[in-house]
């Protein structure tokens, strides 16, 4: 019994552990942005040409993330997980450590392969450790990272880099590594898969160049002087790579990713039509900063003050996700909140430096508490009814998914920016008024409220075996006899 309570405890700290190396990972990722400028006068070069350093990291993460599944399940996943955590670490010190642009993109190569393991096999260590009954707390848990270190990155970043250098952004990595590897080899079970397939390289091979192009062509689009159409040939060519991607997979007997977990309903929403309110919620990070210094002529710091209102509302919504999933279930409260959503993203863009402060930080915290609650609300109805054998599998497609809809996220507000200044009469894309930031921000609103389309699609009782929806939470012997079962 002993050895069973301690299991149990440990089991119950590995949420904290994840989304304490996530929350590493993410926010080494965002502030980043904050501290081009001195780093490219460091270098000696424009801030533009450290843009390839940002590039490869993403381009990192979408060629490994496909793998990560499978060295899990073939190597352990505490292995792996300690492993990765081990490889950002050391990738972290040669970051801040680098004296040149080339010295910079190397490092960031290596701080992506190691992130694009520690991200999906963290994941998929919770979800395979976690009863169905405490699977709403936990997934919770190890998502709060990604909603509040882009809102809060920034100002951490401008912080670093004001008061101290930025190659602190970097080096503050190693104690937080450090500590997590040793908690990690405490703590996380080296679990592995049910059985031992075979690389699928063909299928490696094809994820890779269909994320790569994607991102790469999305990235191009957003700056400013590049080709559109070359851009979007390059998207292109990804989503018909991706096509080819998607047959392959559908026949191979041991697909790298394992695209038949698509026909679970609920995973599939999550991962399709969650994709798309990812893109629209997630242009906002990029386009509020620049509403509050370009369209206000705000200092960096005081609209890295506003933003707090978004973290605020990002943060204080975590101790009511659960309960109001228990109350009122999945569907009934993405369409509510994808709606929020939409509305107050076209609400920012509404915003003049003469509404008052008062309103400013209501419409960016309504739409923080919106954000949190739908990005909680995708990553726990993800493995709602996934079974256990596909869990390696569905966590490397959401996680591939959701890693491609960050860095699409920032892209489609850079090209939705890009669009209103050309239809505005601004051709060169340099110069941006509070016009072009209400069409960028209505695009984004918009596509937002699309995706409300596919929750509607969604049965009125999913969720329920992890005790979504109120039918669930009036049957407290049904739930207690779920409990016993699991």
């Amino acid at each position: 019994m002993t050895a069973s309570s301690t299991r149990n405890a440990h089991v119950g700290w590995l949420p904290y552990l994840v989304a304490a190396t996530f929350f590493m990972e993410y926010l080494d990722t965002t502030v980043i942005a904050t501290a081009l400028p001195q780093m490219a006068h460091s270098f000696g070069v424009g801030p533009n040409s450290l843009s390839l350093g940002m590039t490869a990291y993403m381009l990192a993460l979408a060629i490994f993330i496909p793998a990560s599944g499978w060295v899990a399940d073939r190597c352990g996943a505490r292995t792996v997980f300690f492993s990765a955590i081990g490889v950002f670490t050391a990738a972290s010190v040669l970051c801040g450590l680098s004296q040149n642009v080339v010295e910079f993109t190397a490092a960031r190569v290596l701080q992506g392969m190691g992130g694009a393991m520690m991200v999906p096999v963290g994941r998929l260590i919770v979800v395979r450790s976690t009863g169905k009954s405490r699977m709403m707390q936990a997934i919770s848990t190890i998502t709060w990272p990604a909603i509040a270190a882009p809102v809060v990155g920034p100002p951490v970043g401008g912080f670093i880099t004001t008061y101290a250098s930025w190659r602190w952004i970097f080096l503050l990595n190693v104690p937080f590594g450090l500590a997590a590897m040793a908690v990690a080899l405490a703590l996380v079970p080296n679990l592995r898969g049910t059985e031992r397939k075979p690389l699928d390289l063909v299928g490696l091979l094809l994820s890779g160049l269909t994320l790569t192009a994607i991102l790469y062509g999305a990235e191009l689009a957003s700056q400013p002087g590049t080709n559109p159409w070359l851009a979007g040939a390059v998207v292109l060519a990804g989503l018909l790579m991706g096509v080819v991607a998607f047959q392959h997979a559908k026949h191979h007997p041991h697909p790298l990713t394992d695209v038949s977990t698509l026909k679970i309903p609920t995973f599939s929403v999550t991962v399709v039509t969650g994709s798309f309110t990812r893109i629209g919620i997630g242009a906002v990070p990029y386009l509020m900063p620049l509403l509050f210094q370009v369209g206000f002529g705000l200092s960096a710091f005081r609209s890295g003050l506003l933003l707090l209102a978004s973290a605020l509302g990002n943060l204080g919504m975590k101790a009511l996700t659960t309960r109001i999933l228990r109350r009122y279930g999945f569907r009934m409260v993405s369409i509510v909140d994808v709606t929020v959503a939409g509305v107050f993203i076209i609400a920012c863009g509404l915003l003049t430096p003469n509404v008052p402060l008062a309103l400013v930080l209501l419409v960016v915290f309504v739409y923080g508490v919106a954000r949190s609650m739908q990005f909680s609300t995708l990553a726990t109805l993800a493995y709602a009814d996934v079974a256990q054998p596909q869990m390696s599998a569905a966590s490397t497609l959401w996680s591939a998914a959701a890693q491609m809809t960050i860095g699409l996220g920032i892209a489609f507000g850079a090209v939705s920016l890009r669009v209103a200044a050309f239809i505005g009469g601004e051709t060169t894309g340099h110069a941006f008024t509070l016009d072009d930031f209400r069409l960028a921000f209505l695009f984004a609103g918009m596509l937002t409220l699309v995706s409300v389309i596919g929750y509607m699609g969604l049965a009125r009782d999913a969720g329920q075996s992890i005790g979504g929806g109120s039918r669930a939470s009036e049957n407290p012997a049904k739930g207690c006899s779920h409990h016993r079962n699991l």
